[in-house]
This record gives structure tokens, sequence and C-alpha cells, in this order.
């Protein structure tokens, strides 16, 4: 079984989360149940930051975010292993958000308290980025907020982004630079 501390693994340049997830897989599949909470700590932070891109309901990303690591465990073994451990997740959040929007298309604001839920305990992700994260949440368009959330609470790169959406890299960071612009504007114009 493959253990991650993550605070061991701040000061580990080597540390590759995507190698810690695909052998967490592996444990499911081998039948190790604690493996899915090992995977749902070093990711439930990207992945609901995600969902709540995708839904802006606190309430209903929360139920997607547990879903998926149900699909999770119960599609462990249909994974197969390319390195990219994230994009499959990523995957299987967006299709259970897309689903939940078929059924049910309320949008709620996020209050701060629901950001403080998910924080990671060694985020770099502060009260000033969830404010500027909140504006990009009402004020873009969902692919320009999907790129926004991917990168700054997913941590994913601009390369990554434009694999897992499926847009050549060059789009990706002009709706990214494009969206820090508009973020830029809005905050100034509240000052």
């Amino acid at each position: 079984m493959f253990v991650v501390n993550s605070a061991d693994n701040e000061d580990n340049e080597d540390y590759d989360i995507n190698s810690a997830i695909e052998s967490y897989i592996e444990d499911i599949v081998c039948g190790e149940k604690e493996a899915i909470g090992h995977i749902y700590d070093l990711t439930k932070t990207m992945v609901y930051g995600y969902v709540l891109s995708i839904l802006k309901n606190p309430t209903d990303a929360e139920d997607i975010l547990q879903d998926t690591y149900v699909k999770i465990a119960v599609s462990a073994d249909m994974y197969s292993a390319q390195g990219k451990p994230m994009a499959w997740i990523y995957t299987i959040a967006r299709n259970l958000s897309l689903m939940k929007i078929r059924k049910d298309t309320r949008n709620a604001d996020i209050p701060d308290f629901e950001w403080d839920q998910f924080e990671a305990p060694n985020s770099k992700f502060g009260s000033d980025d969830r404010i500027v994260l909140g504006a990009a949440l009402s004020n873009l368009s969902e692919e320009e907020r999907n790129i926004v959330m991917l990168h700054a609470v997913g941590g994913m790169k601009h390369r990554e982004i434009a694999e897992f959406l499926d847009m050549p890299l060059a789009t990706v960071l002009s709706k990214y630079n494009r969206s820090l612009k508009k973020l830029k504007n809005i905050l100034s114009e509240g000052q």
C-alpha cells in the first residue's frame, strides 16, 4: 500500500500526486477499502472547487463530491493507468455535475464558510483568493470559470487544462488571461 504524508511531501520535490493516486486506485482494485479515503484526502479541495465552478451551488457540489468518490471506488478497475488520474477524476466529477444540471438547474452564491470547509490544511488559498474566485464564478462564462478553477484551485497546469477540456493551449492561455483581466477590472471598480 502506498502511504502519503503531506507534511513530508512539502519538502520532497519528487512527490507526484498522480503516482500516489494511481497507487491508491490499484489498492482499491485489490480490495483495500481505506485507499479511497486517501484519494479523497489528496483531491477533495481540487474536485470540490471544480464541481462548485460548474454547479454554483454548495449543497449540490457536496453531493456530487461524495458521488464522485463513490464512483471512483466502484469504477477503479476500469481505470487505465496513463499517469493522469486527476483527469479521470475530473471527468467523473464533470459527468456527474452535468447529470445534476440536467435534473436540476438551481444555482446559488458561494458563502465563505463553504470554501473554508474544503480548504486544504496547508493550502495557500486565502480569503483574498476566495473573493477573487467568488467574483469569477459570478462574472465569467462557464468555460472561463472552469479554466480559472482548474488552475487556481485544482492546481492543474495550463497544458493539462487544455488537454482535459480538449482545447488548444493558446485558447486556454488566452481565456485564462482574459478572465484575470475581467477580475482585475471588477475588483478595481469595487474599490
